[in-house]
This record gives C-alpha cells, structure tokens and sequence, in this order.
C-alpha cells in the first residue's frame, strides 16, 4: 500500500503542488491502482504472446509516388522568405 509520504515523493519528482486533500485522494487513488496491478501479477501469462496492442490493428496507406510539381516559382513565391531559388528559414541550431 502506498502512504501520503510516498504520494509527496511523487509529486515532488513531477513538480507537482498538491494540497491535502489532494494528497488523501492521490494516496486513495494510487493504493487502489497498485491493488490492481498487483492482483494482475498474480496472473500466468507464460503461454501468451507478447502484444502491443488487444486487437489486430494495420494501417492502410499507399505507396509514395515522386511527382514534380511544375510550377516551381509558385511554390517559392508562397514562402514567407526566399533567397534566390530557396527557401530562407530560422536558423536552429547553435554553431557553438
């Protein structure tokens, strides 16, 4: 079981204030879920596989098709800047 001292560890590691009564309903909380958890541990899942997910799940896409766009000063013309035939962006990164 988990106690309020333990719930104000936690909230000090996530930077969290909380008040007492928040505290209570954490401790309440979290000691309900770790009572869950733990029951199921008690499980034998050795002939299961691991997943990722419950249900089978794919993703539909396509196939990436290169295709040219031929307008090219439109799309130049539409950047916010531009130095000659680029885009001219932020610099993000440090030189340091």
């Amino acid at each position: 079981m988990i106690d309020r001292d333990q719930v104000r560890k936690v909230a000090l590691l996530a930077r969290l204030e909380l008040t007492p009564q928040e505290e209570e309903q954490f401790t309440s909380q979290l000691g309900n879920i770790l009572d869950y958890v733990q029951q199921l541990d008690e499980l034998d899942v050795s002939n299961v596989a691991p997943t990722t997910r419950a249900i089978d799940v794919s993703n539909v896409t396509r196939e990436d098709e290169l295709q040219p766009y031929s307008d090219r000063e439109a799309i130049l013309n539409s950047a916010p800047e531009q130095e000659r035939e680029y885009f001219k962006v932020p610099k993000i990164m440090n030189v340091e």
